[in-house]
């Protein structure tokens, strides 16, 4: 891996993800073994929209992490700063109000959300210590953020085999299912880059986050992390 390999600027990822939005949803669950439903699930769970309260769904692609908190009745805005994605989400579900915007500077007041959730996007994202002053910022005191993310497996054993299938294995599956398999090789890059579950937790609590704790799902695989604004 190299370092300039991960240095993209923010037009350079959007093109990337505009370029994948087609099959981007299908590839993902070829690519997690179908695990990616389980997650989404225990997310939609620690998320618990109720009806009328507001939801922000950041890095939202095409749509489908936002459709179990409209379904439980919450005014769902799903947003993301690729246009390719949210081109193919308006076009299955238009009713939703996909909205495009970049989580270092998003196009909202303050204190507009009961929620604000982000799965498999904060790596992607140029700034994360910004992203999370910028959740925060939108969130109203007392709501609460929800991080799903890829992190490090806790079994050693298992953390290199896992290491061996992103680099090794997942592009060639990529090619095969992505209209642009390249675009997987910087995510699987960017994942083994990605700090280990008690940094994620630290740079939340330093970007103001309290009652920061997280769950590892599949060995640590992936953790969800949550925290809450204060009152």
């Amino acid at each position: 891996m190299t370092r300039a390999s991960l240095d993209k600027q923010p037009h350079e990822v959007a093109s990337m993800f505009d370029d994948v939005a087609e099959r981007y949803d299908l590839t993902n669950d070829v690519l997690s073994l179908g695990q990616d439903r389980r997650w989404r699930k225990e997310v939609a769970k620690a998320v618990d929209a109720r009806p009328a309260q507001r939801i922000l769904d950041l890095a939202a692609g095409t749509g489908t992490s936002s459709m179990p908190f409209a379904r439980a009745g919450a005014y769902v805005v799903p947003c993301d700063f690729s246009q390719g994605m949210l081109r193919v989400g308006k076009r299955n579900n238009a009713w939703l109000p996909y909205t495009a915007g970049d989580a270092t500077r998003l196009p909202f007041k303050d204190d507009v959300f009961d929620a604000v959730t982000i799965s498999f996007g904060l790596r992607n994202v140029q700034d994360t210590d910004a992203a999370l002053r910028e959740m925060h910022r939108v969130t109203r005191p007392g709501g609460r953020i929800v991080i799903c993310e890829f992190s490090h497996p806790t079994w050693a054993p298992f953390r290199t085999v896992y290491t061996e299938y992103l680099m090794r294995a997942l592009p060639p599956v990529a090619r095969s299912v992505s209209s642009n398999p390249d675009a997987y090789v910087y995510l699987a890059e960017s994942i083994r880059a990605w700090p280990d579950q008690p940094a994620l937790a630290g740079r939340l609590q330093g970007a103001g986050w309290s009652k920061v704790a997280w769950r590892d799902l599949t060995g640590g695989v992936v953790a969800l992390h949550r925290g809450f604004k204060e009152s």
